[in-house]
């Protein structure tokens, strides 16, 4: 059957037949290609891409051109995928003005087909104003990296009845403001199960267990290509740090000896042309 590009109403079928959604996180061409041809139904072009890519210590310092910059690398390798632009810290705070033209340069500039905001209340009149500018919204609760300070830590949330409360209700105001789906992040499983019984709209877990509409992981964690620190709710698929640390000693070494470059790296003249080119060396 031929592949077809994956939409809202997509997202929303795999909810009601019960179909887990795949989603990844992509930071440029080369691995969006291999994301999208994995057959992954939705690919996030993360803020996590300023510590697994730009060495930040946060999210935080990650601005608007810079998301813009690897979103529009991530949409070049992309053709299936929903994509989604994470909105960075700071560029939906100050307004809802401010909110929807950010949004829309993840639309118009990086060819996204959504955006995503992090946290609840405080994030409702921007949410309601971008949706209501025509651009679909992904809700993200339970841990916030933006706002971690606050938070007091990479934390999980909703281990009481009361915080778990709040987060039900949260994600219930999220999709009354019209969210086409919701992240939830570092959230007990069975927390994360009674939203997703809840809502009509997908859940996307990553660090909230097994019973989220779908799940969603940083693919520099998944593929072993950051190793600063490996959450708890990562499982590591490959390890492509160490295949890729071998191979740049190998490089060295066989530089250094003389191996690399062999006869089968490198090209060759014709030996006539080689003796025309020793007589106009003397001339």
């Amino acid at each position: 059957m031929e592949r077809k590009k994956i939409t809202i109403p997509d997202l929303a079928a795999k909810k009601r037949a019960s179909s887990p959604i795949t989603m990844l996180t992509a930071y440029d061409y080369p691995m969006a290609r291999l994301v999208d041809d994995a057959g992954i139904d939705m690919i996030l072009v993360g803020d996590s891409l300023g510590m697994v890519v730009l060495g930040y210590d946060s999210t935080v310092p990650v601005t608007m051109d810079e998301m813009i910059h690897h979103s529009k690398a991530v949409r070049r390798g992309n053709k299936y995928a929903f994509l989604v632009g994470d909105m960075p810290f700071g560029s939906y705070q100050i307004s809802k003005e401010e909110a929807v033209r950010n949004a829309m340069r993840f639309m118009k500039e990086a060819g996204c087909d959504a955006i995503k905001l992090e946290g609840g209340d405080e994030v409702i009149d921007a949410t309601i104003a971008i949706v209501n500018a025509g651009i679909p919204v992904l809700g993200h609760l339970g841990l916030t990296p933006q706002t971690i300070s606050k938070l007091g830590g990479f934390r999980i949330q909703g281990k009481t009845a009361e915080t778990a409360r709040h987060l039900i209700d949260q994600a219930l105001r999220l999709e009354r403001a019209g969210c086409f789906g919701v992240v939830l992040e570092c959230v007990p499983d069975k927390v994360a199960k009674i939203v997703t019984e809840k809502l009509s709209i997908p859940t996307i877990g990553i660090g909230a267990g097994k019973y989220c509409d779908g799940q969603v992981l940083v693919l520099n964690d998944m593929v072993g290509l950051f190793d600063r620190f490996v959450p708890k709710f990562v499982k590591q698929y490959v390890k492509l740090s160490h295949s890729i640390a071998e191979g740049l000693k190998r490089y060295k070494d066989e530089v250094e000896k003389g191996t690399y470059p062999g006869e089968e790296h490198s090209f060759t003249i014709k030996d006539e042309e080689l003796k025309k080119l020793k007589r106009m060396k003397k001339r």
